[in-house]
């Protein structure tokens, strides 16, 4: 269902060198890239997380209430990548830890302040 989300930055080069590295630890490379965007993604033609200039030419802003989610596999992966973001200057929004019947998670923002969650997720029962 979800095609792409996009993440505005003030720091086009910092976002870039940010995802390349998180997202690399997740197997994600870039597929599209300009000028004023770059989109990272596993498989092309699947879902895929993108940060750009803003097309309005004013400054990116966070939203409030916005978060993008980074689905993996095992709760070792949710640990590692949140150290991953931490060690790259993210700031900690939440250490990984359970947050409810079957789901952990945890909490980091990007340099422009976007919220990021990285989770596994096993249904009840």
């Amino acid at each position: 269902m979800i095609g792409y989300v996009t993440l505005g930055t003030n720091d086009f080069d910092r976002a870039k060198a940010f995802y390349d590295e998180l997202l690399g630890a997740l197997g994600a490379k870039r597929t599209f890239d300009t000028d004023r965007s770059v989109f990272w993604s596993k498989t092309p033609g699947k879902p895929m997380l993108a940060v750009m200039k803003p097309h309005d030419q004013k400054p990116a802003t966070v939203g409030n209430g916005v978060m993008v989610a980074l689905g993996v596999r095992e709760k070792k992966q949710v640990d590692e990548l949140h150290q991953k973001a931490l060690a790259l200057g993210a700031p900690d929004e939440g250490a990984p830890g359970p947050r409810g019947d079957g789901f952990y998670g945890a909490y980091f923002r990007d340099p422009d302040g976007n919220k990021l969650c990285v989770f596994t997720f096993t249904p009840p029962g």
